[in-house]
């Protein structure tokens, strides 16, 4: 099975260069989408998650209160770590089941922290998305109503640029428009679809 782990920075357009993938028919397994499949209403990891933090993380349709729990996590070094050594080997086995369901030539796992986890090992290429950061602000900002501080703050918590595109087999410079885009990513289509028939 051939995987490519797509990551790039916030604001610098994985979400548009995996639904270009999807459009050709390629599987998408989306790692943050998998972070909120492992604590839905009735799965183990949130009432778990109930039992150490309390009736005040859950809201009343018995889902998750994503905001009460990550202002309880950042001010906390140590919940942090009780939260992410009980979720990360979860996600993990959420991708991995949903990586081996795939039917497609080859399958796409995208996720922003491809990198700085142990994601990046269930990858045979590294495809990273990337633009300069004024555009990383600019678009952020435009797309989560956010301020510039808040941007640079998130860009300064994620992998450096620099690093991150060192550790890249294939580049998709997003810094023109959709159909440039779109021209880069079926051109990696094709050269993907290729790897998957070679020997």
């Amino acid at each position: 099975m051939l995987v490519i782990g797509v990551t790039g920075g916030i604001g610098s357009g994985k979400t548009a260069v995996t639904d270009r993938f999807q459009s050709h028919g390629i599987t998408v397994v989306d790692a943050d989408l998998a972070s909120r499949v492992i604590v839905e209403p009735g799965r183990p990891a949130i009432t778990a998650i109930e039992q150490h933090f309390g009736s005040a993380v859950i809201c009343e349709d018995k889902t998750l209160d994503r905001r009460t729990l990550r202002d309880i996590i950042f001010n906390d070094t140590a919940e942090r770590k009780w939260l992410e050594q009980l979720t990360h080997p979860l996600i993990g086995q959420e991708i991995i089941a949903q990586l081996q369901a795939s039917q497609s030539p080859y399958t796409i796992l995208v996720s922003p922290l491809l990198l700085e986890s142990v994601q990046h090992q269930m990858a045979q290429r590294i495809l990273v998305v990337d633009v300069p950061v004024e555009l990383q602000i600019s678009r952020t900002i435009n797309r989560d109503d956010t301020t510039e501080a808040g941007v640079k703050a998130i860009i300064n918590a994620q992998m450096d640029r620099a690093r991150r595109v060192e550790k890249a087999d294939d580049i998709i410079i997003n810094d023109q428009g959709l159909n440039e885009l779109h021209n880069a990513v079926d051109a990696l289509h094709k050269n993907y679809l290729a790897l998957r028939t070679q020997p």
